[in-house]
């Protein structure tokens, strides 16, 4: 990890991993001039998890992707591509000149391209299959895989603090937990007949 540097800061409590795209919707004062920022001078942002669950002060680092809507109100409706993961140092509430916080940051610089291992490659597959989903022949990064099962936001916390190997292993269990899932409600179904 490198020196600190200071990004604009949104805090929220959601916390996106590396790939993900997260849809919002933009009402207040500071944050529609945060978005007009990032239009205008194509710049990241933090979204701080700001969660008492939190302790280590993660956050995710954000790239406009897209404004679906802008509203005659000045709110707008847009969608956000995590780039990276940044740790908190402080947060502050105006960055510099601005309405909105700023924050400064110690950024992970996560491989989110990083493939994935044999094992949770043969488990995805299976995950894909109960699905009913067609498997791709695209190179799938863990986060790719995180992102797809959805994971709680203190799931997700766990999960990034894991070594590579840890994080493999996590994947797994999640996998097998949603495929024991799926099976029991396909047992379900044999049971009970609806009328």
């Amino acid at each position: 990890m490198s020196a600190f540097i200071s990004i604009p800061m949104f805090p929220l409590s959601i916390f996106s991993l590396p790939g993900e795209m997260v849809p919002l919707h933009i009402f207040e004062p500071r944050y529609r001039q945060l978005v007009e920022d990032a239009e205008a001078r194509d710049i990241t942002f933090g979204i701080y998890y700001n969660n008492t669950s939190n302790t280590q002060k993660l956050g995710s680092l954000v790239k406009l992707e897209s404004v679906i809507k802008h509203y005659k109100t000045g709110e707008s409706d847009i969608i956000v591509r995590c780039v990276d993961l940044f740790s908190m140092n402080k947060l502050y509430k105006n960055h510099k000149d601005k309405l909105y916080p700023g924050g400064d940051v110690t950024l992970w610089k996560v491989d989110g391209f990083k493939p994935m291992g044999a094992s949770l490659k043969d488990y995805f597959e299976q995950y894909h299959f109960w699905l009913k989903i067609t498997h791709s022949d695209k190179v799938v990064s863990l986060y790719d895989v995180a992102n797809e099962l959805s994971l709680g936001f203190d799931e997700r916390l766990k999960f990034v603090n894991l070594s590579i190997e840890k994080q493999e292993s996590f994947l797994i269990n999640q996998i097998k937990y949603q495929i024991q899932l799926m099976r029991e409600a396909e047992n379900a179904r044999d049971i009970f007949h609806l009328n």
